[in-house]
Formats: C-alpha cells, sequence, structure tokens
C-alpha cells in the first residue's frame, strides 16, 4: 500500500493526537457531538429557505436580497472554512469548537431577533462565520476518535447519513417552526442544538492540536475569501447581463484572487490549505462530488420550496412535509449501501449515487403550473434522496483518506468547503437558469405560475447537469484497490 493512500496512525511526526481507547463510551459521545454539529450546519443551510416566502413579507426583502439571506450563509461559510481549519489546528480543536458553538448562537439570536432585511443577512453571514470554526474542528475529532477499520467506516456512514439528510430536515424544521411559531424560530432554534453541543461536548472532546510554533496564513485566508466572493457576487450580477462591465469585472477579479491563492499556498512554509490535502486523486475527486452534492442540497432546495408554497400553494407545514420522503429516502438507503460498502467498495457507490441523484433532478425538471405533487415532485425528491445517501456512506470517508492527522483540520475544512462553496455558486447559477427561463416563459404569454414554474424546472434542469459532471468526476478520480480505500487497521 502506498504511503499516500495509508491512513496514518494517530500519533504521527508534530501532531499531538490523544490515541483512541478501545472500545471506550467516549468515542460514541464523540460521534454523538461531530453528528449533532453536522446536522446544524447543514441543516442552517435550508431551514430558513421554507421561511423565506414569511420573513420577505415581514420584513419587505427584495427578490434579490431574499436570495443573499440563503447566500450569505453558504458563502461565508465555505469562504472562512480553510481559515477555521487551521486555527483549530493551531490553537486548540476543543476550544475553536466551543467558541464556535457558542457564536454560532449569539449570531442565531440576532438573526431571530432582526428588523431588517440587512440585519438578517448580517445575521446569516455570522452564522456562517462561527460555523467555519466549529465544523472543520468537529470533523477533525471524528478523523481522530476512528482511526481505522468497521468502527471508522460505522462512523462516517452515521456521519454521512446526518449530512445528507440534514437539508431535508432543514425543510420540515422550517416548514413546522414557520407555520406554528413563526419563521423567527428558524434560527432561534438553534441555541437549543448550541446548549446540547456544549454541555455533550464540553466532558466529552480531549482537546488536541498541531505542535511547534504555527503561523496562520493570513494573505492566504483573504485571497481565498476575496477570490470566492467575487465570483459569487459575480454570478450575481450577471442575471442583469453577462457583458456588463462590472459582471466581468468581479468574475474575473475572482478567477485571479483564486489563482493568486493557488500561488501563495505553493510558496508559504505554513499554508492555510496545504496542496497535498487537495492534489490527492482520490480526495480531489471527492471534494468535486462533494461541489455537485451542495448546490443541490443547498441551492436547489430553495427553489423546491418556492414551486411548493408559491406555485402548487402549499402552507409551509405542508411544504416541510411533503420533503419527507426525500429524507426517509436517505436514511433508507444508507444502511443497505453501509453493507455493501466492504463488499464492493467505495467507487461503484460514488458513481451511482450521483447518477440516481441526477435522474431525480431531472425527473423535477419537468415540473408544471397545474402539475401534481405525487407525479411530478415525490418520485424525483425520492431519487435524489437516495443518491445522495448512497454517495454520502462512502464519501466523507475518501475526502480524509490519507490525511495526516497535522492535516486534519485542514483537510476536514475542504470537506465542508467543497459543500458550502458548491451551494453558494450553485444559487448564483441556479438564479441565472431560472432568470433566463422565466423571461421566456414571459415572453410567450404565460401566466405568473407558469413562469414560476419554467423557471424552477430550469433549476432542477441544471442541478442534474452539474450530478452528470459528479459522475465523470468520480469516474475518472476515484481509483484504487478496495482494501487502500477503506483503510483498516492491518
Amino acid at each position: 500500500m502506498t504511503r499516500t493512500l495509508d491512513h496514518a496512525a494517530p500519533e504521527t511526526g508534530n501532531a499531538k493526537i490523544p490515541a483512541p481507547a478501545s472500545g471506550s463510551r467516549r468515542r460514541w459521545w464523540v460521534l454523538f457531538v461531530v453528528a449533532l454539529t453536522q446536522l446544524v450546519v447543514v441543516l442552517d443551510g435550508t431551514i430558513v429557505n421554507i421561511a423565506l416566502p414569511a420573513a420577505q413579507l415581514d420584513l419587505g426583502l427584495s427578490d434579490m436580497e431574499r436570495q443573499w439571506v440563503v447566500t450569505a450563509y453558504a458563502l461565508v461559510f465555505g469562504a472562512l472554512l480553510l481559515l477555521g481549519g487551521r486555527i483549530a489546528d493551531v490553537w486548540g480543536r476543543k476550544r475553536s469548537f466551543i467558541l464556535g458553538m457558542l457564536g454560532f448562537g449569539v449570531a442565531s439570536l440576532y438573526g431571530g431577533l432582526a428588523q431588517t432585511g440587512v440585519d438578517l443577512i448580517v445575521a446569516r453571514g455570522l452564522q456562517g462565520l462561527f460555523a467555519a470554526l466549529l465544523a472543520p474542528a468537529a470533523l477533525a475529532f471524528l478523523t481522530v476518535t476512528f482511526p481505522f477499520g468497521r468502527e471508522r467506516n460505522t462512523a462516517f456512514a452515521v456521519f454521512g447519513a446526518v449530512a445528507g439528510s440534514g437539508a431535508a430536515v432543514g425543510l420540515l424544521l422550517g416548514g413546522f417552526l414557520t407555520e406554528c411559531a413563526g419563521w423567527r424560530w428558524c434560527l432561534l432554534v438553534n441555541l437549543f442544538f448550541v446548549a446540547i453541543g456544549v454541555i455533550v461536548g464540553a466532558p466529552a472532546l480531549k482537546e488536541s492540536r498541531a505542535e511547534g510554533r504555527a503561523r496562520l496564513d493570513i494573505w492566504g485566508a483573504l485571497t481565498v475569501t476575496l477570490g470566492f466572493g467575487a465570483l459569487v457576487y459575480g454570478f450575481t450580477l450577471a442575471e442583469a447581463g453577462w457583458g456588463r462591465v462590472d459582471t466581468i469585472g468581479f468574475l474575473t477579479a475572482g478567477a485571479i484572487l483564486i489563482v493568486l491563492f493557488g500561488f501563495i499556498e505553493s510558496r508559504v512554509a505554513q499554508p492555510l490549505l496545504p496542496l497535498r490535502v487537495i492534489f490527492h486523486r482520490v480526495r480531489a475527486g471527492a471534494y468535486l462530488v462533494q461541489a455537485a452534492l451542495g448546490a443541490v442540497l443547498i441551492g436547489s432546495t430553495m427553489y423546491l420550496t418556492f414551486h411548493l408554497q408559491l406555485v402548487l400553494g402549499m402552507a409551509p407545514l405542508v411544504a416541510g412535509l411533503s420533503t419527507v420522503v426525500m429524507t426517509a429516502s436517505t436514511l433508507a438507503v444508507v444502511p443497505i449501501f453501509t453493507r455493501l460498502l466492504h463488499v464492493w467498495g467505495p467507487r461503484p457507490l460514488m458513481i451511482l449515487g450521483p447518477a440516481v441523484a441526477a435522474v431525480g433532478m431531472f425527473w423535477l425538471s419537468f415540473i408544471t403550473a397545474d402539475g401534481e405533487y405525487l407525479t411530478q415532485v415525490m418520485p424525483g425528491l425520492i431519487l435524489v434522496g437516495a443518491g445522495v445517501g448512497i454517495t454520502f456512506v462512502p464519501l466523507q470517508n475518501l475526502a480524509l483518506v490519507g490525511v495526516d492527522p497535522a492535516d486534519a483540520g485542514s483537510a476536514s475544512a475542504t470537506v465542508n468547503v467543497a459543500m458550502q462553496l458548491g451551494g453558494s455558486i450553485g444559487l448564483s447559477v441556479f438564479a441565472l437558469a431560472a432568470a433566463g427561463a422565466s423571461s421566456a416563459a414571459t415572453d410567450s404569454g404565460g401566466s405568473p405560475s407558469e413562469v414560476m414554474a419554467a423557471g424552477y424546472g430550469a433549476v432542477f434542469l441544471t442541478a442534474g447537469i452539474a450530478l452528470v459532471a459528479a459522475v465523470v468526476a468520480a469516474f475518472v478520480c476515484i481509483r484504487g484497490k478496495k482494501e487502500e480505500l477503506l483503510p483498516s487497521r492491518a
């Protein structure tokens, strides 16, 4: 087995990692805390989606402000995750986790009490900032607590099930809270999750960090944050025209800054993102697939909630309940494919999962204004949920395969970077697709409902194409023997 595919032992190099106690009950409490954390950060990518029509009416949001309520969280979260992972490595993962949880709670309280659209967008950005601190720290704990064998695969399968179903859980919970308590509780509910995470995490988690003199890569953090921010904003401006000077300027600036980030990372002694983390072929494939899933779970679900409420006329709670089939489908396939993982290996699942989800998205792309939920929406949701579940069984493991414990924070951050930036860029691209299709439907004399359905259908078609690209990425990049891709004690 090559060194790049061999998962390192719990103590390697200059990393100070507590060796996991075999059979210890504590490690399963660690899994609980990590899964809860992942549920919170994924759930918050979608929980406000179903509340947006009510929030827009209450606060007088424009359509662009409405989109940025979702984009602000995904963009800040994704752009700062690399820095959050590095801070966790240097400052301490437990400290980072606790501070991130507490800050996330304060930001959620601010958002729940927002009086203007600006308040709400800023609160969502602050949620993303603190999520960027706690999420990589939590996933790093999972990596070092379950370093090998079937327990590791089981732990990552549980983590994957939570990550895969979290978006749909957010839609359901958001619908319930909006209907029964008001849209503000879609943010205030986080206070309960934060309390549980801190109370359980404080005694269960043991501090770990990378030893030695370390410096934060500030220039790398600035270039990657500004680069992705400029790209997303450029795609947003493109809705008004690709040929506009500001559109071209922001897109060009974003591309240049991301290239500059790569150059900086290849030169600094302690990079924010060691290029060895993403230049590993298998991990690179996993990150690309993760980005496509992020676009689907964060971006397209926003338009799904609009279709259910604004076109089909569902109340928020009914709309949330209507997405349960996606969660149920995800949870149903995870146990089956967790067992098959040891028989087939990760590669077939990484190809099959996005393919199944793509079929579901293509099904949803045929929605019409007078269509029925049972025939036009539910079959697509079942297929998307199944595809997501199949993919997440091996995905988290592959995204961290062969990572040295000293890079655990940065590699863990990259997993979520791909998800959140895929979602934020996906939101911008989907807005373009929706605007183009809606404009064509308007020119054809369509009714308001027909115009909206045409736009949402274009979003789902674009999401399906992104998933096909993920299939290709998995086919090309996920290579290696089953035993190499599923680390064991041996």
